[in-house]
């Protein structure tokens, strides 16, 4: 599964088992990623979230992936979608992350957009929202660039028992809006 952009070969790849996809989690777990999401987890945290989206899959609630430049050895991000609730009803959550040195070159927006083509091929939910929080520029101007629709501010709790103020960004996965 690729997406060219910005002249870089983007590629998503399902989440593994593999040493790679954990020790990119590691990778991601550093502040500069994280200062929006709640700060960097416990090594015992990462090892849970790695555990969480290995399954995800197999589970049949949602995928996540891993994000490769056709050119590069490892893996430089994620992105996935998995179930959710939302105001009463269940829907698809995103998210995604690339290392800093890999940012503002338009690699998120490619993976992810591959993510959505996957999660559409579902034909689960009708709805996917993203969270963003407002003071992350990067993650709200994706959204836009994706199509979706901006719902308005609202306060999330990620990481649980922690609320963070967001915007909440839907898209019709069935029209596209």
């Amino acid at each position: 599964m690729g997406n060219h952009m910005a002249g870089l070969q983007v590629q998503i790849r399902p989440w593994s088992e593999d040493h790679l996809h954990l020790e990119l989690l590691y990778r991601l777990n550093v502040p500069e990623m994280l200062e929006h999401l709640g700060g960097p987890e416990s090594d015992e945290q990462v090892e849970k979230r790695h555990k969480r989206y290995v399954e995800v899959q197999s589970l049949g609630s949602g995928c996540m992936y891993s994000i490769w430049l056709a050119d590069h050895p490892v893996p430089i991000g994620n992105a996935g979608f998995w179930d959710s609730g939302w105001q009463g009803s269940t829907i698809y959550e995103i998210g995604w992350g690339v290392l800093p040195s890999f940012q503002q070159r338009g690699i998120a927006s490619a993976a992810t957009a591959a993510v959505i083509e996957q999660a559409k091929q579902q034909k689960k939910h009708r709805f996917m929202h993203a969270f963003p929080s407002v003071d992350n520029p990067g993650s709200n101007a994706i959204c836009r660039k994706l199509g979706f629709a901006f719902m308005g501010e609202c306060d999330f709790e990620y990481p649980k028992g922690s609320f963070m103020h967001c915007n909440d960004w839907r898209l019709d996965l069935e029209s596209g809006v």
